[in-house]
């Protein structure tokens, strides 16, 4: 029998930084375990410099990232939604079956320079594996 892989959706407003970099570590860290998704309520046109040079910087890969909306996974099979940011919490959307759901938020870097973008790419790392991992009993 196959082993289950959990999909997991990490949610937030534009889908360029925080998402993005925890669907990247989440299927980096939980490889055979989880399948990371991200979209965003509102998504931005591109991925932040910053974000993708902070992943480069621990040599996990950046093919491919781009901001989605919600609508690209609504109909996946999720089992797991993280929100990591308020407003991402408030506007979550309905999914088509009840999902359970995890709000942590990180602190958003747009703007800042790219030890900020490192910093929330570390703090993703640290808190948002063991939560995934406690939250579906990994």
């Amino acid at each position: 029998m196959a082993k289950r892989i959990y999909k997991v959706l990490v949610l937030c407003t534009g889908n360029s930084c925080r998402s993005q970099m925890a669907e990247v570590i989440l299927n980096h860290d939980l490889k055979g375990q989880v399948r990371g998704l991200s979209a965003g309520t509102k998504p931005q046109r591109m991925v932040a410099e910053g974000a993708i040079e902070a992943l480069k910087l621990l040599g996990l890969p950046t093919e491919g990232l781009y901001p989605k909306d919600i609508d690209a996974v609504i109909n996946e099979s999720i089992d797991l939604v993280v929100t990591v940011c308020d407003n991402a919490k408030e506007t979550c959307p309905v999914f088509p079956r009840p999902v359970p759901r995890i709000h942590l938020p990180f602190h958003d870097p747009h703007g800042e320079p790219l030890e900020s973008f490192i910093a929330v790419r570390d703090d993703i790392r640290a808190r948002l594996i063991p939560a995934v991992r406690q939250a579906l009993s990994l």
